[in-house]
């Protein structure tokens, strides 16, 4: 049951380019917002589309991934474990991300899919 700690499986759509970064000691990281979405009937009858944003970071090999076939509008399934960190910003208040640490990534659906097809 250990794998199953602290493990998320997302598909969805590519909000934004994909950032990518080398650093110094050569390690990639790729970082991009993932779509998810979940379709409802409420009680008025009307279908709702509720659009949930993730962050998604890459390291290493799923980063040359990211780098080489994500774009925005993509479809991609994504797993991996979920990470909450803290900053302080500019102007010293503190803020809280929560990020996706991808894991594995499989290209899903049409290379020519655009986001506003989406939504």
């Amino acid at each position: 049951m250990n794998a199953l700690r602290n493990q998320a499986q997302l598909i969805g759509y590519v909000g934004n380019e994909p950032e990518i970064l080398t650093l110094e000691n050569g390690k990639k990281r790729a970082k991009f917002s993932l779509a998810t979405n979940e379709t409802y009937t409420d009680g008025s009858g009307e279908r709702v589309v509720d659009t949930q944003w993730h962050n998604i970071i890459a390291w290493d090999r799923q980063a040359d991934i990211v780098e080489k076939y994500v774009q925005t509008g993509k479809e991609v399934a994504v797993s991996g474990k979920i990470l909450t960190r803290s900053y302080e910003d500019a102007a010293g208040v503190k803020k809280y991300v929560t990020e996706i640490r991808c894991s594995e990534l499989l290209l899903l659906g049409k290379p020519e899919a655009k986001i506003e097809e989406v939504f």
